[in-house]
């Protein structure tokens, strides 16, 4: 089996929560392949890249999606029918990242680029028509600054949903959660 890890806004391939990831499945599932892209900073591009690895693996590929990672995963698993796990995904990145216009810099990477209006385009474009049922498996942190729990499980409603209490935006517990994603993962449809 294969899985592609999609890191969030302003982070990358060496994140903490994809090296847990790829860590765990050393430990634990070796014969699952974990593909983590350096996606690029400007949607349209990070899709499409994201969108090419997918489309040359295994039809039973998952995804992982973390923040807009997550959204990014929602809108290749309904493109492509895929299961996806979903850690504190954005759900309307188009207005979430409005306040980032302009100049940043990865600081996993060291990039400097610039977030402009056509990206935020870019991202209201590509939002998923439906959502469905059956697809997703949300790990949100009820305690998440940066992204409302409550809208993710909202948009998400009838899927598979984990809260936990006091956890944040980084969903320190994520560890905890990869042997039950893997397995259902693995689960047939």
């Amino acid at each position: 089996m294969d899985i592609v890890y999609l890191h969030g806004f302003n982070s990358g391939p060496q994140s903490l929560k994809a090296e847990e990831t790829r860590h765990f499945l050393q430990q634990h599932a070796p014969q699952v392949q974990l593909h983590c892209p350096r996606l690029s900073s400007h949607p349209a591009q990070a899709i499409a890249e994201a969108e090419e690895l997918l489309l040359s693996l295994p039809a039973n590929t998952a995804l992982i999606g973390s923040s807009l990672g997550g959204f990014y995963a929602t809108v290749l698993a309904e493109k492509h029918s895929r299961k996806a796990a979903l850690i504190n995904p954005a759900i309307t990145p188009h207005l979430d990242l409005q306040r980032y216009l302009g100049v940043q810099t990865n600081p996993y990477t060291g990039e400097q680029y610039v977030l402009d209006a056509a990206d935020m385009h870019a991202l209201r474009d590509m939002r998923p028509q439906g959502i469905a049922k059956g697809r997703y498996w949300l790990w949100l942190g009820s305690a998440d600054a940066v992204l409302p729990w409550q809208q993710a499980s909202r948009c998400y409603s009838g899927q598979r949903q984990t809260v936990f209490n006091g956890d944040d935006h980084r969903l320190a517990r994520w560890p905890e959660c990869l042997p039950a994603t893997l397995a259902w993962m693995q689960q047939a449809d």
